[in-house]
């Protein structure tokens, strides 16, 4: 699997019961091979998955290798893991991060 149709799945994995009363953009800069940018609008328990960076600053910006956010989907590297070894960094809305796994089913 690439990391672009890693996020063309992600809305379906979308879980919208978790997502009530959130309004958020989440920034995902992934580098290196086959990286890209995405961004993730959520409102109203909607999810909308769109290439390129957010027009408006993003509550949360996820900076990570290909390798490593592919790795850490496929379970291979585990999301604390990733962020306690500098390998998943971010800017922002710390708490949003923390629902991430739950919003996603990661």
């Amino acid at each position: 699997m690439t990391v672009k149709e890693t996020f063309e799945a992600m809305s379906g994995r979308f879980r919208p019961e978790r997502a009530q009363g959130l309004k958020a953009v989440i920034q995902y800069d992934i580098t290196g091979p086959g990286g890209c940018t995405y961004h993730v609008d959520i409102a109203d328990g909607q999810c909308a998955v769109r290439e390129g960076g957010a027009a408006a600053p993003p509550n949360l910006t996820l900076m990570m290798s290909a390798q490593d956010w592919l790795d850490m989907l496929s379970g291979k590297l585990s999301g604390q893991v990733a962020f306690m070894s500098g390998k998943l960094k971010h800017k922002g809305d710390m708490s949003l991060l923390m629902r991430l796994p739950g919003l996603f089913g990661i």
